[in-house]
């Protein structure tokens, strides 16, 4: 026999959100995960466009859904959790979150700035050059350096966790399963997606800290901007699967990839002869091309005079 919650929440799984009585009206749905819907809401208060993320664990029939009520609990805490750390987190590369809340349904529920863009998968698939590439990169890894700072390690980062704004905003989503270094989950759950996730990730080690992301942001590299030797390398670096052998932190990691763009040196790559001089080539080519130019005008002035 059905009881009475699990009708209940059946009826509101089947009906979307019970938003009235709130400063909410739900507009159309933007997305779904694993721990909850995100809808584009209007703020009648304040009257914009927010996003509103709403836990929605449990789905199918009423016996499922009364069978997995100790999962949703779980995951209600972890929305709260995420929505928590995102407050505490104030980035221009992090979602700010404007409320936090339990809806007449019983849902938990927090409403975020509404970001409107491409993800960062799409983002790249538009034939970006690799300049532009690598600066959102570094956006990405100011973020993260700035969580690791306040002691949020992300463990699920990955191009489709990036949102690259209309008006180049680069934002980091999706903190769900975020946890503090020295948080006991890090010991007791494997969470993330497995092709961004590094060894002692796969373990649930207890020992998991920033170097975790580090890899992510490694294997983020390799899949969206690794068209050199050089990048390679520095991608290759961050994956180690030895966390002492990686970059031991996002800032250190940063610094190759900056280094690149500056035409110098990266310290994960040896170079040979060959690619000392592209290096070189291509960090003076303005100033190599004036003196190509001047020594052909020269030429061309002696040959003239001569004839």
């Amino acid at each position: 026999m059905i009881s009475e919650p699990a009708f209940d929440r059946l009826s509101a799984l089947l009906h979307g959100p019970d938003v009235s009585g709130t400063r909410y009206e739900l507009l159309s749905e933007l997305g779904r995960g694993g721990m909850g819907v995100v809808y584009l809401a209007r703020d009648t208060v304040l009257d914009r466009e927010v996003a509103l993320k709403v836990v929605d664990a449990a789905s199918g029939n009423a016996a499922a859904i009364e069978a997995t009520r100790a999962v949703e609990s779980a995951v209600e805490k972890a929305v709260e959790k995420e929505a928590r750390i995102l407050a505490r987190l104030e980035h221009p590369g992090l979602v700010p979150v404007h409320d936090f809340g339990q809806l007449p349904d019983g849902r938990l529920f927090y409403a975020m700035k509404r970001v409107r863009g491409d993800r960062l998968d799409r983002w790249v698939g538009a034939g970006r050059d690799l300049t532009a590439r690598l600066g959102v990169f570094l956006r990405i890894c100011d973020a993260v350096a700035f969580a690791h700072a306040n002691g949020v390690i992300h463990r699920d980062l990955k191009p489709a966790n990036v949102m690259v704004g209309e008006f180049g905003e680069v934002l980091v989503l999706d903190w769900g399963v975020a946890a503090a270094k020295g948080d006991r989950d890090l010991a007791t759950s494997v969470v993330g997606t497995r092709d961004y996730m590094a060894p002692e990730q796969l373990r649930a080690d207890a020992q998991l800290d920033e170097r975790a992301d580090v890899y992510a942001l490694g294997a983020m590299l390799a899949a969206t901007a690794a068209d050199t030797a050089a990048l390679v390398a520095v991608a290759d670096k961050a994956r180690s699967a030895d966390p002492a052998a990686r970059y031991q932190s996002v800032p250190a990691l940063a610094a190759d990839v900056s280094r690149f763009l500056a035409g110098l040196a990266v310290e994960a790559h040896r170079e040979s002869v060959i690619d000392r001089i592209t290096r070189v080539g291509r960090r003076y080519r303005l100033p190599i091309l004036l003196v190509l130019a001047y020594l052909v005008m020269r030429v061309l002035l002696l040959w003239m005079a001569r004839v």
